[in-house]
C-alpha cells in the first residue's frame, strides 16, 4: 500500500487540489473495494503543525498527522499556494528540509500548478524541467532561474518528481500517476468519472501572451512597447535597435535576459497573440486576420500560430469563436 501525503500549506491555497486528489486516491480504494481487492493507497492530509488552515475565510481543512509524525511516505503532493511568493515560501519553510529528506529516502513529490514554487524552494528542481500555471511563468523565471521552465506542458515526470500546469491541468497528472501506480484502465475509469480529457500534453491553447515587464532596464521596456503598438508592421531587429540607440548585439543580450525571449519570438508571439483576439471575436476570416497582425506568408503564419498555440488557426477560431459557442449553444 502507497502512502500519499497531501501538503496543508500555510496561507491562501486553492482548495480543490487538496480535495481533489483526496477525492482521487481515496475513490481508487472504493473502487477495489467493490473488486474485492485491497486498498491501494494511504492517503493523509499533512501539515506542519497540527492546526487546521482556513482558506477562502470559509473553509477549514484538519491534518491528519504534521510532518513529524511522518517518517516515512511514498508521494508528496503540493497543492497550488497563491498570493506574494516570497511570502509562501517563509510562512511554508518548514515543510521544504522534510521534502528534500522524504525525497531522499525514496518518496515522489508532485506540485500542482503554483506549487511549483514550494517544490523549486526546496532546490530539487535545480536544472530540471518544471512547469507551472502560464500566468506565473514570468514570475517563476525570475525567482529561479537555474529550474527549466516547460510553460506550454501540462505535466513533466522526471526521476521522481512531477509537475502540473495551470489550474485544473492537475487532474491529468492525478491520471497520470494513477496509470504508474495501478494501471490505464483504472487512469480511463477515472478520466470518465470526472469527465477529465485524459492524455492531454500541452496547455498552450489557454497560455495569454503578456510580456515580462518586471525588470529595470527601461530601453528594453521601450522596445517591447514599441513592438505592442507596432505589431502590424514588419519589425526588423536592427530597426529597433537604431530607434533604441543600441547595439544589435547589446539589445538582443538585454532584451533575452529581461523577458526571456528573444526579440524575434517576443514579436512573434505578440502578433499571435493579437490574431488569437480577432479569431475569437470577429468574423475576419484567415487570411484577413494574417495580415492585420503583420503576416504575408500564409505558411509562416499557420506553422508560427500552431507552434505557440498548439493549434492551426481554424481549429483554434473553432474551438473559441464567439459565434460558434453560440451556434454549439443553439443546437
Amino acid at each position: 500500500m502507497r502512502h500519499i501525503s497531501i501538503l496543508v500549506p500555510k496561507g491562501a491555497t486553492a482548495l480543490g487540489c487538496i480535495e481533489g486528489p483526496h477525492k482521487m486516491f481515496t475513490g481508487v480504494n472504493a473502487v477495489l473495494a467493490d473488486m474485492r481487492k485491497k486498498p491501494a493507497f494511504e492517503v493523509q492530509l499533512v501539515g506542519i503543525t497540527s492546526e487546521a488552515q482556513k482558506y477562502d475565510g470559509a473553509f477549514a481543512v484538519q491534518p491528519d498527522a504534521t510532518i513529524d509524525e511522518i517518517e516515512e511516505t511514498d508521494l508528496i503532493i503540493i497543492p497550488a499556494v497563491n498570493g506574494d511568493f516570497d511570502k509562501v515560501l517563509e510562512d511554508n519553510k518548514d515543510f521544504l528540509p522534510w521534502i528534500r529528506q522524504q525525497y531522499k529516502g525514496g518518496a515522489e513529490i508532485a506540485s500542482l500548478c503554483v506549487g511549483a514554487f514550494i517544490l523549486a524552494g526546496t532546490g530539487l528542481l535545480k536544472d530540471r524541467n518544471c512547469t507551472t500555471h502560464w500566468r506565473s511563468a514570468n514570475e517563476f523565471r525570475l525567482m529561479f532561474p537555474d529550474v527549466l521552465l516547460v510553460e506550454d506542458r501540462i505535466l513533466t515526470d522526471e526521476h521522481g518528481i512531477y509537475t502540473s500546469g495551470g489550474a485544473n491541468s492537475f487532474w491529468n497528472l492525478m491520471l497520470h500517476i494513477l496509470e504508474k501506480y495501478i494501471d490505464r484502465d483504472m487512469a480511463v475509469f477515472f478520466s470518465k468519472y470526472f469527465a477529465i480529457e485524459i492524455d492531454r500534453h500541452s496547455q498552450s491553447p489557454f497560455i495569454m501572451f503578456k510580456g515580462q515587464k518586471q525588470h529595470e532596464d527601461e530601453p528594453i521596456k521601450k522596445a517591447q512597447e514599441f513592438i505592442e503598438q507596432n505589431y502590424q508592421e514588419k519589425i526588423m531587429v536592427d530597426h529597433l535597435a537604431s530607434f533604441l540607440c543600441l547595439g544589435r548585439r547589446n539589445l538582443e543580450r538585454r532584451f533575452k535576459k529581461a523577458t526571456s525571449n528573444t526579440v524575434a519570438e517576443y514579436i512573434q508571439r505578440v502578433k499571435i497573440e493579437a490574431a488569437k483576439i480577432s479569431l475569437e471575436s470577429s468574423r475576419e476570416n484567415v487570411n484577413e486576420v494574417m495580415y492585420k497582425v503583420g503576416y504575408s506568408d500564409p505558411k509562416a503564419f499557420r506553422l508560427t500560430f500552431k507552434r505557440i498555440t498548439g493549434l492551426s488557426p481554424i481549429q483554434y477560431r473553432a474551438k473559441y469563436n464567439r459565434e460558434n459557442a453560440g451556434e454549439v449553444g443553439a443546437n
